[in-house]
């Protein structure tokens, strides 16, 4: 029990004294990053997906 007490005594001291945190300005620019990265990769993964899905339904078609 004691050996748990120490390791979250420890953690607290790391995260109070040790850690370096963002400032407000640089977590909201990468916020922001983060946002729009997510965004364009939404639209590359929904052309891939529509183009496929065309492909597929040209290949289909000609089979039939």
């Amino acid at each position: 029990m004691n050996k748990m007490a120490n390791y979250i005594k420890g953690s607290y001291i790391e995260l109070l004294e040790k850690v370096s945190w963002p400032t407000w300005d640089s977590l909201q620019q990468s916020t922001v990053v983060v946002l729009l990265a997510t965004i364009l990769i939404t639209f590359v993964v929904y052309f891939m997906d529509f183009a496929s899905s065309q492909t597929l339904k040209i290949i289909y078609s000609l089979l039939k």
